[in-house]
């Protein structure tokens, strides 16, 4: 079974890795093989391979239909009245709402909903009063889903696609829209309110406090209240997951549960009924503990490390109701294929592999030292320090692929934080949060104060200069040998030379960022949406030239995709960063950036006072003739003039830093948001200069920009559009982009083809994210 079960999880996860799905008759060709090796093999090659295709063709099958509710690309951009309900905890993120809508009808007709949609509620209306189990009469406008496409990035399609979302939106302001029932009850709407009402009293017993949204955490499992900055301290130290609701949390709850319940179905409840006589106490134990489990993972919303655990109680209860001793690892194996079997889409997370991870490192570092430890606290806690020091050990491998970092302070954060948020916090947020007013604020803020003790040690340690260790993402062979070095590390006593395993470390440690050859050059475009941001490297310097869009108060270009495929490439300096104006599609991240990585100096036309100007290191002004050299890579300021600083009349856009990079006779234009009157200057001031193979699209494509005569001086082969998908400007132009097409530019826009890498050598190889990375669920 547990071969099966392991070929299970790889059919699905290869499943994931497909640009398209296999139709009807190659998943029945699957099922029919799958049959075949199971009547004509033996052993556990048999049970694997069969596995393997049942779990592929299962994948695919739920894949099928997902996809199958999809919004009409008619239906896209215009309003359609729905009547449905709030599915799911909504999140206020400050400049509205945002909440998973139930469609239950479509009073448009013609329209083609689906049935699930994450909707967002602009404003600070009614839509601030959105509750869970609500039916409303809304008027929406919808696209089919579609996210920003980065290496190392969020996969946005793929999330929408686990959460069974197949159409986003917004709510249009409408006389109409009005809440029609204050509650429908459904067992999903009633647990979605508890987990409601459970957060409204936190955050009324804790307004104003920093970390009363780790105490929501910690009770109902949302973590969207959490702050990016507490998260940097929490992803540093390596406590991260303890701020989810995790197995040792729902574990200690079922263990209280069964407890309570033993004792008093053994004392029959304090009567002379004599339960024990008509049912061991064992078995309401059990019975007990997995309720408590189930309420509480339902109250959790459901996550995978909060599943596993519950089905790895569900089944440690059913084998004891059954009278059969269940080994370990076929409880874990069941878990595994449980949670599989409910979401496939779950192997796409790390949330996934580090969950079964860590208990899969646990039992295999535990075979020969069962029982070993003497009872009492001392065998406790000596327990507990192995069962750290393995699962320190045995993810790193796994940490560094999917985090390209390892905490080396974790194990000594670790050491204080679990004891104080499993044994302390938790314990304490869940009586508070159930308690009556006025006993629940005193409670909740006795949880708060030692989360606020916690995190004040835990963000000293994140200063520390070796908190963390980086390296780029491993390559898949060097991830396997540190994995078998890892297991020989942890292999059971009498194992010889245990020590050696620590070897297959060095490569995986000692790996160093990329560079393009000396005299050459790459730039990557990233699909920031309605935005600009590119990385240009040579052979020992990195320049970033935009820094994306403001997307909300603490989101924008740098959180979302710039810093993650910085770190995941173990880049932690820059040499130069250039933002060309003060728009915020353009400027959005550029504090963030200076406040998350070194960067040696940052040019701009951005004024004294602008918050990144008085945070750079060194700043200056980018104005037209800066000229230098980085590895044989020539870099040549054109724009804006120095005179224009003087101009207040002068659009920001007019003052765009516009640079010319080249080397080998192969050159880029960054153009950024310059207009037809810049176009002009530059054809006067630097005619020769112009002439470059890519040419950023000035202004994103707009109608203002890209003059025939700019074009001809320019004769670029390819033009980059870094647009959003559906942007409310129209970007690019229809006109403007069909003007690229007739002068035989190949036109290349990163809300389709996702980021753009261009490798700059004597030719010119153009790789798009989108194109090589595709997935069956990316919009077509």
């Amino acid at each position: 079974m547990r071969c099966a079960i392991l070929g299970f999880v790889l059919g699905v996860a290869f499943l994931q890795t497909r640009p398209t799905l296999p139709d009807p008759w190659h998943l029945l060709a699957c099922a029919l093989a799958a049959l075949v090796l199971l009547l004509a093999l033996r052993g556990p090659a048999r049970a694997a391979l069969a596995g393997s295709l049942l779990g592929f063709c299962w994948a695919a099958t739920l894949a099928h239909a997902a996809l199958s509710q999809e919004l009409a690309k008619r239906d896209e951009g215009r309003d359609i009245a729905v009547v449905g309900t709030v599915a799911k905890l909504p999140h206020d993120f400050g400049e509205g709402v945002r909440f998973q809508f139930a469609v239950e009808r479509v009073l448009d007709g013609a329209a083609r909903v689906p049935d699930t949609l994450a909707l967002s509620w602009y404003g600070r209306g009614e839509a601030v009063q959105v509750r869970p189990g609500e039916r409303w009469r809304l008027t929406v406008r919808l696209q089919r889903p579609h996210g920003n496409a980065n290496p190392h990035g969020f996969d946005y399609e793929a999330w929408l696609l686990g959460q069974g979302v197949r159409a986003t939106g917004y709510v249009r302001a409408s006389p109409d829209n009005r809440r029609l029932d204050a509650f429908v009850l459904t067992p999903g709407h009633l647990v979605e309110r508890c987990r409601d009402l459970l957060r409204a009293r936190i955050l009324d017993a804790l307004a104003g406090k920093p970390y009363a949204g780790v105490i929501v955490a910690l009770v109902i499992g949302d973590q969207r209240g959490i702050e990016q900055a507490d998260w940097d301290v929490f992803n540093r130290t390596g406590v991260s997951h303890l701020v989810a609701i995790s197995g040792l949390h729902i574990t200690m709850i079922a263990g209280l549960a069964a407890l309570a319940a033993s004792s008093l179905w053994r004392r029959s409840f304090f009567t002379e009924a004599q339960l024990p006589l008509l049912l061991p106490a064992q078995k309401v134990a059990a019975l007990a503990g997995a309720g408590a489990a189930l309420v509480y993972v339902l109250l959790a919303g459901f996550g995978v490390p909060a599943q596993r655990t519950l089905y790895m109680l569900a089944v440690v209860a059913a084998a004891l109701w059954c009278g059969r001793l269940a080994s370990v690892s076929h409880v874990l194996c069941l878990a595994l294929a449980l949670v599989l079997l409910l979401d496939p889409w779950a192997v796409l997370w790390p949330g996934f592999w580090l969950s079964f991870g860590a208990v899969g490192v646990i039992l295999y570092a535990g075979v020969g030292r069962i029982g070993q430890d003497a009872p009492g606290w001392r065998g406790a806690l000596r327990l507990a320090a192995r069962t750290q020091y393995a699962v320190t050990l045995g993810l790193v491998p796994l940490t560094l692929l999917l985090f390209s970092q390892v905490s080396l302070v974790g194990p000594l954060a670790n050491a204080v934080a679990i004891p104080v948020v499993s044994f302390v916090v938790t314990p304490l947020a869940l009586l508070g949060s159930l308690l009556p007013a006025p006993f629940s604020s005193p409670v909740l803020a006795l949880a708060h104060l030692a989360v606020d003790w916690l995190a004040a040690a835990l963000g000293w340690l994140a200063t520390l200069p070796l908190a963390v260790w980086r390296a780029p993402q491993p390559p898949a062979w060097l991830f396997a040998l540190a994995l078998f070095g890892t297991a020989w590390m942890l292999a059971p006593r009498g194992w010889p030379q245990r020590w050696i395993g620590a070897v297959s470390w060095l490569p995986l440690f000692m790996l160093l960022p990329t560079h393009p050859p000396a005299g050459t050059f790459t730039v990557t475009a990233f699909d920031v949406g309605q935005g600009m941001a590119l990385l240009v490297e040579t052979e020992r310097h990195r320049l970033l030239y935009d820094t994306g869009p403001q997307y909300a108060a603490t989101q924008n270009g740098a959180t979302r995709v710039l810093l993650p495929y910085l770190r995941a490439r173990a880049i932690g300096r820059l040499d130069g960063m250039i933002v060309t104006h003060s728009d915020t599609d353009h400027a959005g991240g550029a504090l963030t950036l200076l406040e998350a990585i070194d960067v040696a100096w940052m040019s701009s036309s951005l004024a004294p006072g602008h918050p990144a100007v008085r945070k750079a290191a060194l700043h200056r002004r980018c104005e037209a003739g800066q000229r230098w050299e980085w590895d044989g890579v020539a870099f040549e300021m054109l724009q804006p003039g120095a005179a224009s600083y003087a101009d207040p009349g002068l659009k920001s856009n007019g003052r765009s830093c516009t640079l010319r990079i080249s080397a080998r006779g192969r050159a880029i234009l960054l153009a950024a948001d310059i207009e037809a009157a810049q176009e002009t200057a530059l054809l006067q001031s630097a005619p020769h200069s112009l002439r470059a193979d890519v040419l950023l699209a000035p202004h994103h494509g707009s109608g203002t920009s890209s003059t025939p005569a700019f074009l001809a001086a320019v004769n670029p082969s390819i033009g980059v559009f870094q647009v959003g998908h559906r942007n409310r400007y129209r970007h690019p132009k229809k006109e403007v982009f069909e003007r690229y097409g007739r002068l035989g530019i190949r036109r290349l826009r990163t809300d389709v083809s996702g980021a753009i890498r261009f490798d700059f050598g004597e030719t010119i190889a153009v790789s798009e994210y989108r194109r090589e990375q595709r997935r069956y669920w990316h919009d077509h």
